[in-house]
């Protein structure tokens, strides 16, 4: 396992210096006068990759602290559900008895 693991970091690592090397052109970014940059087209690539793993790695951390939340609150009502069945369990057996004697009759 750790064998695939670092021929996979490796094929990675590859595939990150070509094209870096391949997209070597100078891009000129510019947005109103708020931002005037020139850089490396990969760069550029590298960059905006960067920030739409932290987007959604934030998001998974919102759903996944959403899911958490519903299942702690499912997990209250389980608990409540067992103890309203706990309460109810001496009726029902209460219930069984009458209605066995009921029939032997």
């Amino acid at each position: 396992m750790k064998l695939l693991y670092t021929i996979i970091v490796m094929l990675v690592v590859l595939f990150v210096i070509t094209f870096s090397l391949a997209n070597t052109e100078q891009v000129h970014l510019k947005y109103y006068d708020l931002l005037d940059v020139t850089l490396a087209s990969y760069l550029l690539i590298f960059i905006s990759f960067g920030i739409g793993l932290i987007i959604g790695g934030l998001f998974g951390i919102v759903e996944r602290w959403r899911l958490s939340r519903m299942i702690s609150h499912l997990k209250k009502q389980v608990r409540d559900l067992e103890a309203d069945l706990e309460q109810k369990k001496p009726i029902a057996e209460q219930f069984n008895e009458t209605a066995s004697e009921n029939r032997g009759i």
